[in-house]
């Protein structure tokens, strides 16, 4: 098990991401997903109150509301560590205190739950003073609907503002950070942004771990990429570098006998600060090569082959 920053939090170190449920992976799926997950020993769920606004007919939501109906019908909240975000959904967009309270409340309703145990401010809200978010999360955290608090996609600076507002007013602090973080994309992270989290204690949970499902392979050739879900991302990968990067996984991935998805992800947790990196799954048989991550055991020369290839 790993350990969340400063919080009491105990989680594998592998977070199940739930912006596929009820989106690519429909509901029986994404529940099979899960029971596949915690089966292999996973506790740790993220997802978020916009999941999955961009899809036709969707509002968001829905995976939360997935989660919850699988918990409910597990019997099994208490086993779990559940993350979900504020600030994206596109009818409570923004970290106001009036909209923070009404999105949390929404979000416990969805995950059928009194509590949530790590609450993310989804994006950095430039237009409200920080102050006045950290002080509506604070008052969850104090009656008990939000157990921890964290971030995504903040910068160094945003970040270091925000512990230092929690400090001067004693609030609840970020615990954890949730920045764009792979073999592919290392710049926004890698740098200030690791730096801080590293003397703050602040655990890194990075999504896209495999870079919007390019590093599993299964994207070898432009043709292979249209019509994806996320074809617009992966398209920004059809270079040089990333075809280098993908060999580089290949080769670390014949030698344990593992897959692609194993590899990169095993990549990551090894980096410092990170506690556990998120991967999401749109079929049950993909939840064990997720898992293997955990055991999987990189030694320096694959370290130094897969850190090679990913340099700019």
């Amino acid at each position: 098990m790993a350990h969340i920053g400063t919080s009491d939090l105990e989680v594998t170190p592998l977070c199940l991401g739930g912006n596929v449920f009820g989106w690519t992976a429909d509901d029986t799926t994404s529940e099979a997903i899960l029971d596949a997950f915690t089966a292999g020993g996973g506790n740790f769920i993220d997802t978020a109150d916009g999941y999955s606004q961009w899809a036709p007919g969707h509002s968001g939501g829905e995976s939360e509301t997935v989660i919850g109906n699988w918990m409910s019908r597990r019997g099994n909240r208490d086993d779990l560590v559940i993350a979900t975000k504020v600030g994206f959904k596109t009818d409570r967009a923004g970290l106001r205190a009036d909209n923070i309270r009404v999105a949390c409340d929404e979000s416990l309703q969805r995950l059928h739950t009194d509590h949530i145990d790590l609450y993310y401010c989804h994006f950095d809200d430039p237009d409200t003073p920080l102050v006045e978010t950290m002080s509506a999360l604070a008052e969850l955290v104090q009656v008990g609907k939000v157990r921890y608090l964290a971030a995504s996609n903040y910068s160094a600076e945003r970040l270091q503002e925000a512990l230092d507002v929690s400090d001067a007013h004693g609030f609840p602090r970020f615990v954890a950070m949730q920045p764009h973080y792979n073999l592919l994309e290392r710049d926004v992270y890698e740098g200030a942004l690791a730096d801080l989290c590293t003397r703050e204690d602040i655990s890194c949970v990075p999504y896209y771990s495999l870079a919007a499902g390019f590093l599993t392979g299964k994207y070898r050739t432009a043709e292979a990429v249209t019509g994806a879900p996320r074809e617009g991302r992966v398209n920004e990968y059809l270079n040089d570098r990333a075809w280098r990067v993908l060999a580089a996984v290949d080769a670390v991935a014949a030698a344990h006998n593992t897959s692609n998805s194993t590899v990169a992800i095993a990549w990551l947790r090894l980096q410092a600060t990170v506690t556990a990196p998120i991967a999401s799954a749109t079929k049950v048989s993909h939840v064990a090569d997720l898992l293997a991550s955990v055991q999987l055991d990189l030694v320096p020369e694959d370290l130094r082959m897969l850190a090679d290839a990913s340099r700019t």
